[in-house]
């Protein structure tokens, strides 16, 4: 599991590095590109964002299985606290949406 957290995140920081190279072209031509940058780089924080909320419950969802099926007189508390945690990355996570469509509308 450590290999693919590995290669997640070079790939995210790959992913959003590479519209960087737009900022480098001449002053002329650099505002509309920062503003095709700034967008492609909005949507692509927005769907960092999402994926990394859709691991994180899906983590949480196959804990607290698992935790049930072991000890299946403690599902009722296990089943609270999950949803709990859920609803926490669903908070953070529509935050970060916020946030990115923020900037591309400011």
């Amino acid at each position: 599991m450590n290999k693919f957290f590995k290669i997640f995140a070079v790939a995210s920081l790959a992913l959003v590095l590479a519209p960087m190279a737009a900022f480098a072209q001449e002053a002329a031509a650099e505002t509309a590109a920062k503003a095709g940058s700034i967008l492609e780089l909005n949507g692509l924080a927005a769907a960092l964002a999402i994926i990394g909320a859709a691991f994180g419950i899906s983590r949480i969802g196959a804990s607290a299985v698992e935790s049930m099926a072991r000890q299946p007189e403690a599902s009722g508390s296990i089943n609270s606290a999950m949803i709990v945690s859920a609803a926490l990355i669903e908070g953070a996570t529509f935050f970060a949406l916020i946030i990115c469509l923020l900037g591309i509308l400011g």
